[in-house]
């Protein structure tokens, strides 16, 4: 039986974050069943974001030019997403992981026994075992789903073919983003969300803005009632019927209704793990909770599933497997939609605050008053500060407009810092920016 030090099962990007921590003189195997860099370069984050890129740019192409040759601008921005994605070919961060001196081992691994694991029928023991397995789809119980060819994110993010229509089912980060490359493209598309709102987990304001944005573009958005069932029609669409409305028919339907750990059928029962948990629940050093030598990182935790917790939480467990004492902290974990405009949030919604017992403060401004809007000729966005009120720092913040993605590392900063919000008043922003409205905002709560 060959034996390490560590062994990281899953790929990713926590697993880079791991094994690229140094673990000292340790020796380390990563077991990955698919891809050696996970699902984020090759399948989500960033072909997401080429394909958003792309689509922005064909935006502004002019009406002519969109409305003579959109296949043939997808097709290139297809060709482009698959360059940086590296045709979905893992070979350089194999390179990467076997340049550190990293044992690579491709094949499922499942835990045989404590500190024990099987792969392609082989024992291999480990003396600290971290689990980076990520997620997976978490499909809707809709009737007549599993008869249909009902598309997920990632075959949207590697197929070249543009559909001329598309039901998307979720209205949440990747069905938004989906939902803006497929119509700047010129797809007819439909999205539904079960929710009253979308992101409704977010500020309204974060809701409000992206069903603006994306009905700007041309999609339109369903809220508030479930999907009945959905049926194939006989020239291979699909037809999705919602309560009380009328039936919608498109080319293609694409579920992106979130996603789930992927915890199940690992072996973690030898480690007294439930045989149906939902997730691998950790302490605040990425251990698993009754467990001294058994880590957990990344979606499979179900803590915040982005690929900057993965990582975080990667340099946490890597502290610890040497004998360091890391805490993670979780307060101030940036979320962002990359849509154009994007919108991004940061830290506790107002609910989520007054439900956590603080007396807060709250306030909104129009990033359209700032000059910078002016200049640029928006006309809409909106900046949501929340604060605790007893200790004077802030809490939550929510942004949707320009650069938003970007402008949110502002109050990551700040709520992770604890930064008196006097302080962060007397904080001098270039001008012209969108960072003025941060300014605006804090007059209100200092000066209400």
């Amino acid at each position: 039986m060959r034996h390490f030090d560590v062994v990281i099962l899953g790929g990713g990007s926590g697993a880079e974050a791991v094994w690229g921590a140094g673990l000292a003189d340790r020796s380390v195997a990563v077991i990955e069943e698919l891809r050696f860099g996970g699902e984020c370069p090759f399948l989500a984050c960033m072909p997401s974001k080429a394909m958003l890129h792309s689509a922005s740019r064909h935006l502004s192409s002019g009406d002519e030019e969109r409305s003579r040759r959109p296949r043939e601008a997808y097709s290139k921005a297809t060709e482009r997403r698959d360059r940086i994605a590296d045709h979905r070919d893992d070979s350089q961060h194999l390179h990467q992981l076997q340049e550190r001196g990293v044992e690579a081992i491709r094949g499922r691994g499942r835990v045989f026994e404590p500190g024990v694991l099987e792969v392609n029928g082989e024992r291999i023991a480990a003396d600290d075992l971290v689990i980076a397995t990520g997620s997976m789809p978490s499909l809707p119980a809709v009737p007549g789903l599993d008869q249909v060819d009902y598309w997920l994110s990632d075959r949207v993010l590697s197929t070249s073919e543009l559909p001329e229509s598309a039901v998307i089912l979720g209205g949440g980060p990747v069905g938004c983003e989906l939902a803006q490359v497929l119509a700047r493209f010129g797809c007819r598309t439909c999205l539904i969300e079960v929710a009253p709102a979308l992101v409704a987990q977010e500020e309204p304001e974060l809701g409000r803005a992206l069903s603006e944005t994306l009905s700007l573009d041309g999609v339109e958005v369903l809220l508030g009632r479930a999907v009945d069932s959905v049926e194939p029609l006989p020239n291979g669409g699909v037809l999705v019927r919602r309560e009380r409305d009328q039936p919608r028919h498109a080319q293609v339907l694409v579920v992106a209704t979130g996603r789930k750990p992927r915890v199940r059928d690992l072996g973690l029962e030898a480690y007294g793990l439930a045989s149906d948990a939902e997730r691998l629940d950790i302490d605040e050093h990425c251990r698993a909770l009754g467990q001294e030598r058994l880590f957990g990182i990344g979606d499979v935790t179900g803590v915040a599933p982005f690929t900057h917790t993965a990582k975080y939480q990667g340099e946490v467990a890597a502290a610890n497997i040497q004998g360091g004492s890391a805490v993670a902290d979780y307060r101030a974990i940036p979320r962002v939609i990359y849509t154009d405009p994007p919108v991004a949030a940061v830290g506790l919604t107002r609910k989520r605050a007054e439900a956590g017992k603080l007396t807060i403060a709250s306030a909104t401004f129009d990033l359209a008053e700032t000059a910078r809007a002016l200049a640029e000729g928006i006309s809409r966005g909106e900046v949501v500060l929340v604060a605790d009120k007893v200790g004077q720092v802030l809490v939550g913040a929510a942004l949707a407009g320009p650069a938003a993605d970007e402008a949110v590392g502002w109050a990551t900063l700040a709520i992770k810092a604890q930064l008196p919000l006097s302080f962060l008043r007397d904080t001098v922003v270039p001008f012209p920016t969108y960072s003025e409205g941060y300014l605006a905002a804090l007059d209100s709560l200092i000066r209400p």
